[in-house]
């Protein structure tokens, strides 16, 4: 992969992590009960980190190819998968697992191509 598409690449596993972590933030302002406060603190960094997803996304976008960046959104399942999985304690079918190992295969062949 040339250099140059690698800083892209990383790029928007930054941006579709950051988007993952904004569904991360809006789950847990959900789940607040009775404390406006913590609602509230959990939407806006939610946003935040849609808003630095988005303008990561624009910029790569600006440079490549749409049909190579737009697959790498398929890796919003997979780290949001993780994330609940690991920090909020949800349960994830084997199922599940399986669709999440095709989209980072998947997302990976179109990568390198």
């Amino acid at each position: 992969m040339k250099e140059g598409k690698m800083m892209y690449a990383v790029m928007l596993l930054v941006s579709t992590s950051l988007g993952a972590l904004g569904q991360i933030f809006f789950k847990l302002g959900v789940m607040v009960t009775g404390d406006t406060t913590g609602l509230l603190a959990y939407i806006i960094a939610g946003m935040i980190a849609y808003l630095l997803s988005t303008v990561i996304y624009f910029y790569v976008l600006s440079r490549t190819h749409l049909s190579w960046a737009y697959s790498f959104a398929g890796l919003s399942f997979v780290f949001a998968s993780l994330i609940a999985f690991f920090f909020l304690g949800e349960s994830v079918p084997l199922l599940r697992w399986d669709g999440i190992l095709l989209i980072a295969i998947g997302t990976s062949l179109i990568g390198v191509s």
